[in-house]
Parts: structure tokens; C-alpha cells; sequence
């Protein structure tokens, strides 16, 4: 699943490309990725809007567009789910079997495109609503890291999870995060100490910045023939400007430490992979 940077990553690829560009067409394939948005109204409003920007929420990305009526901008909300792909293509070219939402903008097209069908494209906005801070934002202060954790019996690293603790904070990036915070996974929210939840702050400003900062320099492409993609982080070895990001503990059972040379160890919580030091890492 796309975490923050990835999000991040195709924010910042997307903006200049869709600033301005007018929606001539809109086909939906795929109605559930609407929900609750009706397909009539989603189609009535995007129809003849322009593209004014495009932020991102968490995991979540904003598109603001000027529509033909509305006084006020509209925004589309999109979340890309396990699978989705959000890319501009010449119009020219076959559309993919999995695409869900095209929105023509002449000479090209805007596709959102997931093969599983668990993202969104919306006008309905209560998701982002619900959101804690940023993570990379100013109002992600230590006091108030600390005293939502302090609410919590969870172990630290399902809390991570919790997207109204702090936005955009995914599987991969909570493991990394803990770990160079040297805090055990499996230690209750509510038990960490003033310096521990000051390392644990700083450690996921510092994991997602570093992977915005290492992706964001890759095209995103996927070679000949295309022109736009989702760049996805290790995925795709042997490919042109081809990143691997360097995580230090996930999908690295068995392997040794790069601190302390013993066994990276895996378990599961909440459904969900974790990876860890047991002896950096102190319960």
C-alpha cells in the first residue's frame, strides 16, 4: 500500500501537469470508487472544471478545481488504497483494463486506476476530516504527540497506525520510526517516557522526510512508450532511475542489526507486520 512519501511524491509529479488543464469528459468504469459521491453528481460537477491545485492530507491527495457554477472551489478527494495508479497519459493510447475513473482533458487524460478497487476518487471529504497533524507539520508538537499517547494502552506501534494520532503514518514507516527511536513496538502508548515520545517524534519526521527526499528525485515513468506513472518505493529493480529505499528493520527477519548485529525479529499486531530489534529495541 502507497504510504505518505509515495503520496507526497506523486503530489509533487501531478500539480504541474493538471494545473489549468480543463475536464472535457468524465468516465466512470468503476462506481464504487465514488462512494458516497452519486455518479450523476460526481459526473454533473467535474464535468467542464479546471485543475487549480493539488495538495495531499495524510495518505489522502486534494485536488482543488474551479467549476462552471460553484462560486467557491470544489475538491476532489483521492486515496490510491492498496493498488491504485494515478497518472497522465496521451489520449491517444488504450485505456488500462483496470482503469476506474478517466477524466479527458484533451489532447490527454487524467486515469485513476486500481485493480483491487479499495482507493477512492470523491467529493465526499468526511475522511480527511477526521485526520491528526501532519506529521511533517508544525502543529506535530512534541506535547501533543505525547499527550495523545498517554490516552492509549495500545502497544506504541498499532497507536502509530491510528491516522487521528498523526496523519499518513503507514506499516512500513511505524516500524522504521520505532526503531531508530530505540522503543519496542510491543510497549503500551501510555508507558513512554517524555524522552522516548521526543525520539519517537523526531524519528517520524526523519524516516518520511528522508524517503521524500530519496524518491523525489526519480522520474516517474515506466520506461519506452510511457510517460507518467506511480513510482512505488524497491518495486521495480532493473528499471531506469530505479531507488531502493533504505529501510533498516522492515521485510528484514533474520537478518542482522545494523547497530547490533543479532536477528531483526518479526511478529504481528493488529493483523499487521512488525519488524524489530529485541536488543536495541528495549521492552
Amino acid at each position: 500500500m502507497p504510504e505518505l512519501p509515495e503520496v507526497e511524491i506523486l503530489a509533487r509529479h501531478l500539480r504541474p501537469l493538471l494545473r489549468g488543464q480543463t475536464i472535457r469528459r468524465v468516465l466512470v468504469r468503476r462506481e464504487k470508487v465514488l462512494r458516497p459521491t452519486p455518479l450523476r453528481r460526481f459526473q454533473k460537477t467535474l464535468t467542464g472544471a479546471t485543475f487549480t491545485g493539488l495538495t495531499r492530507r495524510g495518505k489522502y491527495l486534494l485536488f482543488k478545481l474551479k467549476t462552471r457554477t460553484a462560486a467557491q472551489p470544489v475538491t476532489l478527494l483521492g486515496h490510491l488504497g492498496m493498488t491504485g495508479r494515478m497518472f497522465v497519459a496521451p489520449r491517444t493510447g488504450s485505456l488500462p483494463k483496470h482503469a476506474a475513473v478517466v477524466f479527458e482533458l484533451g489532447r490527454k487524460r487524467f486515469v485513476y486506476e486500481d485493480t483491487r478497487y479499495f482507493g477512492r476518487l470523491t467529493l465526499d471529504l468526511t475522511a480527511s476530516g477526521k485526520l491528526g497533524p501532519e506529521p511533517l507539520a508544525a502543529d506535530f508538537t512534541t506535547e501533543s504527540f505525547a499527550r495523545e499517547l498517554k490516552r492509549s494502552r495500545q502497544a506504541v506501534k498499532i497507536k502509530l497506525l491510528d491516522q487521528t494520532l498523526v496523519a499518513g503514518v503507514g506499516n512500513i514507516y511505524a516500524s522504521e520510526a520505532l526503531f531508530r527511536a530505540r522503543v519496542s513496538p510491543r510497549l503500551a502508548a501510555n508507558r513512554l517516557k517524555l524522552d522516548q515520545v521526543k525520539r519517537l517524534r523526531r524519528a517520524v519526521r526523519e524516516v518520511l522526510a528522508g524517503a521524500i527526499a530519496g524518491g523525489s528525485t526519480i522520474p516517474l515513468n515506466f520506461g519506452a512508450g510511457k510517460t507518467d506513472g506511480l513510482f512505488y518505493f524497491g518495486s521495480v529493480a532493473g528499471a531506469t532511475d530505479y531507488y531502493e529505499e533504505r529501510l533498516r528493520v522492515y521485510d528484514r527477519a533474520g537478518q542482522a542489526c545494523v547497530r547490533c548485529r543479532g536477528p531483526i525479529k518479526r511478529i504481528v499486531q493488529a493483523a499487521r507486520s512488525t519488524f524489530y530489534c529485541p536488543q536495541c529495541q528495549i521492552f
